[in-house]
């Protein structure tokens, strides 16, 4: 309860249990600039399905931010004392931000539906440090700061945590550079491999080594559930052997939401 501006302001928490639910399989989950990719095995390490969820915000909002570094550039001293000129940008930065965060609720919404469809456990990669890695060209030094992954992780979790599902992070070292099932991986150029005698993107490579590191964790690792979890808070599950990394294909379903 607090007092404001001659008002009295009362907060109410609500409290809900939550019941987690026994996993059939694991899915991980690969963030990128322009697309979601997922893949789901079982707890045998046997290929399920592999989807793509497509983000176009970043571009949009890449584009209105522009706009509003263009006219500050045009007018390097005045813009602050243009009405027209703080009216025009707050609207292209403001439209920006809406727009991720609407991409973030849609994305994980999404995210949501499938771990509920096949009772999955979601993979997430652990990014804490992202932002402060300047090793990127001027591309990415544009993209990365306007990049929502974090706010889709937080959404998708809160989310899934409602429906009883579980979210664990993991280490993301050379999930796209690991074959993920045993056979050879050959790079075709910066988006495309050849595994096996199957040609792929490396954003499934990297979702199918990320579900594959989740599944060896709850085999018996420490689990980390969020990236501000510390080590003394982790989950140790029951340790089982057993290699989690597929040997062979088995009926592959792809699905691309629209």
């Amino acid at each position: 309860m607090s007092y404001r501006y001659g008002k009295i302001l009362v907060y109410i928490t609500f409290h809900r249990d939550i019941v987690f639910r026994e996993p059939r399989v694991v899915m991980g989950v690969d963030l990128n600039f322009n697309n979601v990719t997922y893949t789901i095995i079982n707890l045998n390490s046997e290929l399920v399905s592999i989807g793509v969820i497509p983000f176009r915000g970043l571009s949009r909002a890449l584009h209105l931010r522009k706009l509003a570094e263009d006219l500050q550039r045009k007018c390097p001293r005045n813009w602050r004392f243009l009405k027209w000129a703080r009216r025009a940008r707050a609207k292209w930065l403001s439209k920006a931000r809406n727009i991720l965060v609407d991409s973030a609720h849609y994305i994980s919404r999404k995210l949501v539906e499938v771990a509920r469809e096949y009772n999955a456990v979601i993979i997430f990669e652990d990014l804490e440090k992202l932002r402060g890695n300047n090793n990127s060209g001027k591309k990415l030094s544009w993209e990365k700061p306007l990049w929502c992954y974090r706010r889709i992780q937080e959404y998708t979790e809160y989310k899934a945590l409602l429906e009883g599902i579980k979210t664990i992070y993991v280490n993301p070292a050379r999930t796209s550079k690991k074959t993920p099932n045993g056979k050879k991986l050959r790079f075709i150029n910066y988006k495309f491999v050849e595994l096996g005698e199957v040609v792929t993107t490396r954003d499934v490579v990297a979702s199918w080594n990320l579900a594959l590191k989740g599944l060896k964790q709850m085999r018996g690792f420490w689990v980390k559930w969020s990236p501000n979890s510390p080590r003394n808070e982790a989950v140790k599950t029951r340790a089982k052997r057993g290699n989690p990394e597929t040997k062979k294909y088995l009926k592959e379903f792809t699905t691309i939401h629209k």
